[in-house]
């Protein structure tokens, strides 16, 4: 088992919802995006801790391999300049405990 930092800035609510990570497979100048090639090494089983803002939003368990689909349609605006096709995992959400 590993563990995932995931910065979801800009699609946090998006991800969160539908219970997934995801990365275009280059970025906007058409050079190849290393953070795709990380979610590649993604496996069921690992941690994922999604941070957006200035805090841990949410700590999720992969649930799949990464596998290539398209632009979520309700990232709408976010994400404006990212490739139509990337990677999607998986993922089962749960909000971190409060102290």
């Amino acid at each position: 088992m590993r563990y995932w930092w995931v910065n979801q800035n800009q699609t946090f609510r998006q991800e969160r919802a539908g219970g997934f990570i995801g990365s275009p497979k280059r970025n906007a100048d058409g050079r190849r995006n290393p953070f795709y090639e990380f979610m590649r090494e993604v496996a069921p089983g690992d941690l994922v801790l999604s941070f957006e803002g200035t805090f841990i939003r949410a700590v999720g368990v992969v649930q799949s391999y990464c596998y290539e689909c398209p632009k979520p349609a309700d990232f709408g605006t976010a994400g404006p300049n990212r490739e139509n096709i990337g990677g999607k995992v998986d993922v089962y959400y749960r909000d971190p405990e409060k102290p």
